[in-house]
């Protein structure tokens, strides 16, 4: 059994990245540093930083010194490591388009949909777009310039459904007007369409996806599906422009609405269905690989994103160890998916989803851990587990839930309890529906009746907890949390968490052992 309160030099190098790339980021979002790159701007400190760091640890680890201080030698390299690392994942972050014009003399852009349209509020569509060419004019007149980097697009909620039917990677051509991010504000920027063409379609693998895609759509939009189908599609395929706006309003109140974005919870469903279908079969190695394959397939299915590729990180090791035979360590495991994360797609990072993914697993893995053992003989067993995790969770990502949301929900820690089982319930039960469908459709209109009771009972139970206060933070003029309440609520959270690690080493220092 591994030990997880050493300190190794993986979670070290892990430390490192967090601090460098974060700090990166908050330097230059703040205008400090203004150049970017890897030696220059704002990961300019955190170089020399490492620097240093490295000189003294490499005078720690000489042989000289007892090998209790060149271990900590080898932790220290490895944190400067992770200095380096964060701060060259920070400096790939992409800034504003290169336009090549004018950002208020921009008429008209063409470029490929790297993600599926989806509806926002008011009807209209949004998706991300990689720039080729911008014009001064619209209908393809005025200036024309090479373009290139992202921009995030508004559609006409008229044209969502066509954008829909040719699918990611296809070709558009867009007339509107370019709204640059504001100062003090990160981000690509913003055109609003007006007027959309496909110019061409995307590649043929792409046309199959999305012809896969959207016939679950439509076989989950059915009228006898219609209770429930929406709620299926956020769960399954992340699909939430159907989704009743008053049941995502009350899962958010609820607290749960961590239920609602892709992430491990959903693909430990599936991972289980898998398990349960091919190891007694094929056994443990087996059934792992082909879980790799169909988890690969399912993430080209529903699309990239942040949570749901940390949980795919970590899945696709972890089967790589078994097949191995290596140790497989959790927390060595979250460590490894972050780092092969942001260094993959170092703009995830500063997504909400990835920073609430990661921190909520940290929290079960370290703070959950540590609950448990303090609360084991006090607490039914029962409810041990999913408590102490749920409570870690909480602890973990207060801080950044109340920046985003404006809001703390603590009801949710024992909401979680009754809804994460009843949803992963509604998932299985769906996935059965989908495969009953083709071959037997009777039966697929039964399980149906009961999927649909099941979706009248989640909404009960969720509307219901969203009727406990919660914690509401001081906003400033703008509608965002003020600054005094982030730090508060973040303060809280580091001592609770601090708290929690004291007590937990205190309880395991006087711990007598047992007698044989």
């Amino acid at each position: 059994m591994v030990n997880q309160d050493r300190l190794f030099p993986l979670s070290a190098l892990t430390a490192g990245t967090v601090l460098s790339y974060y700090g990166v980021y908050l330097l230059a979002s703040h205008g400090f540093f203004p150049d970017s790159g890897l030696f220059s701007g704002a990961g300019r400190p955190f170089i020399v930083a490492a620097l240093l760091l490295w000189s003294f640890f490499t005078a720690l680890a000489s042989p000289v010194f007892p090998r209790s201080r060149r271990c900590w030698g080898v932790f220290g390299f490895s944190f400067a490591a992770g200095l380096i690392l964060g701060a060259a994942c920070a400096g790939r972050i992409p800034g504003p388009p290169a336009l090549g014009l004018a950002p208020g003399t921009v008429g008209a852009l063409e470029g490929v949909l790297r993600e599926d349209p989806r509806k926002i509020t008011g009807g209209n569509g949004m998706a991300r777009l990689d720039l080729r060419r911008a014009w001064t004019g619209a209908g393809g007149s005025g200036v024309r310039t090479s373009a290139r980097g992202g921009v995030t697009v508004i559609f006409p909620g008229g044209r969502l459904d066509d954008l829909k039917e040719f699918g990611r990677n296809c070709v558009v051509y867009l007339e509107g007007g370019f709204i640059p991010a504001r100062p003090g504000e990160s981000g690509p920027g913003l055109f609003r369409a007006v007027g959309v063409h496909v110019v061409s379609p995307a590649p043929p693998l792409e046309r199959f996806r999305t012809g896969l895609r959207q016939s679950l759509v439509s076989l989950l939009s059915r009228p006898d599906n219609q209770s429930w189908g929406s709620l299926a599609l956020a769960l399954l395929l992340g699909v939430r422009d159907n989704l009743d706006s008053g049941l995502a309003r009350s899962y958010r109140e609820a607290g749960v609405s961590h239920v609602l974005a892709l992430s491990g919870m959903h693909l430990a469903v599936l991972s289980a269905l898998i398990a349960f279908l091919f190891k007694p079969v094929l056994g443990s190695r087996w059934a792992a690989l082909i879980g790799a394959l169909f988890i690969a397939g399912y993430v080209f299915l529903v699309g990239s994103q942040p949570s749901l590729d940390r949980a795919v990180i970590m899945y696709l090791l972890g089967a790589l160890a078994l097949v191995c035979s290596l140790t497989r360590n959790p927390v060595s495991l979250l460590n490894l998916a972050f780092i092969a994360q942001i260094i993959w797609q170092p703009e995830s990072g500063i997504a909400v989803s990835f920073m609430l993914s990661y921190l909520a697993l940290w929290g079960i893995l370290h703070l959950g851990v540590k609950l448990a053992a303090l609360f084991r003989g006090r607490i039914p067993p029962v409810l041990l587990g999913g408590l102490s995790a749920s409570l870690g969770a909480f602890i973990a990502t207060a801080s950044i839930s109340a920046a985003s949301f404006g809001s703390l929900q603590p009801a949710g820690v024992l909401t979680g309890l009754v809804i994460v089982p009843l949803t992963s319930l509604f998932m299985v039960l769906t996935i059965v529906y989908l495969a009953l469908d083709p071959f037997l459709p009777f039966l697929a209109r039964l399980l149906g009746l009961g999927i649909s009771a099941l979706y009248r009972g989640l909404d009960a139970l969720v509307g219901f907890s969203a009727g406990f206060p919660g914690i509401a933070l001081g906003l400033d003029p703008s509608g965002t949390v003020t600054p005094s309440a982030r730090f508060s609520v973040l303060g809280v959270s580091l001592l609770l968490a601090g708290l929690i690690f004291a007590v937990a080493r205190r309880r395991a220092a006087v711990r007598v052992p047992a007698l044989p």
